[in-house]
C-alpha cells in the first residue's frame, strides 16, 4: 500500500468519527489512529528512499549533462581559438605574400631598367660605329669619284687602265 492510500484512510477515519455536540471536535478511536500513524511510519521510509533515489538519479543526470556541456563548450573554445589562429596566420601569410610580390616587382623593375640601360649603351656604341663606318664608306666613294674625274683630265683620249 502507498502513502496516498493511508492518507485516504486517515481522512475517512476522521470523517466517520463521532462529532462532539456544539463543537468542531470529534472523538477518534485512539487505537485505529495510532495503527494508521504506525503504518505511515513504515511506508514513509520506503517512499522517501524512492524519492531520494529519484533525486540522486536526477542529480547524476544533471551532473552528466553539465559535464557534457562543459566538454562541448571547451571543444568549441578550442575550435574557436584554432579558427582565429588560422585566420591570423592566413592574414599574416597574405601580408607576407604581398610584401614578397612587391619586392619582386621592384627587383624586376630595377633589373629591367639595368637591362634597358645596357642595351641602350650597346646600341649607342653600335650606332657610333655604324656612323663611323658610313662616314668612311662615303669618304671612300667620294675618293673614288674624285680620282676618276682626275684621270679623265690627265688622259683625255685614253681609256682608264683596268685594275
Amino acid at each position: 500500500m502507498d502513502v496516498h492510500n493511508k492518507i485516504d484512510e486517515l481522512v475517512a477515519l476522521v470523517e466517520s468519527a463521532r462529532s462532539m455536540p456544539m463543537s468542531a471536535s470529534c472523538i477518534v478511536n485512539r487505537t485505529e489512529l495510532l495503527a494508521l500513524v504506525d503504518e505511515f511510519r513504515q511506508l514513509l521510509p520506503e517512499e522517501l528512499d524512492q524519492a531520494e533515489a529519484i533525486i540522486r538519479e536526477r542529480e547524476a543526470f544533471v551532473e552528466e549533462g553539465r559535464q557534457e556541456a562543459e566538454g562541448i563548450i571547451g571543444a568549441a573554445k578550442e575550435e574557436h581559438a584554432r579558427l582565429v589562429a588560422d585566420s591570423e596566420i592566413t592574414v599574416m601569410a597574405k601580408v607576407k605574400a604581398e610584401e614578397i610580390r612587391a619586392a619582386a616587382r621592384e627587383e624586376a623593375r630595377a633589373i629591367r631598367a639595368e637591362v634597358d640601360d645596357y642595351v641602350d649603351s650597346k646600341l649607342a656604341n653600335f650606332e657610333v660605329a655604324l656612323n663611323k663606318t658610313i662616314a668612311a664608306v662615303q669618304r671612300g666613294r667620294e675618293k673614288l669619284r674624285g680620282r676618276g674625274e682626275l684621270e679623265d683630265l690627265d688622259n683625255p683620249g685614253v681609256p682608264p687602265l683596268p685594275i
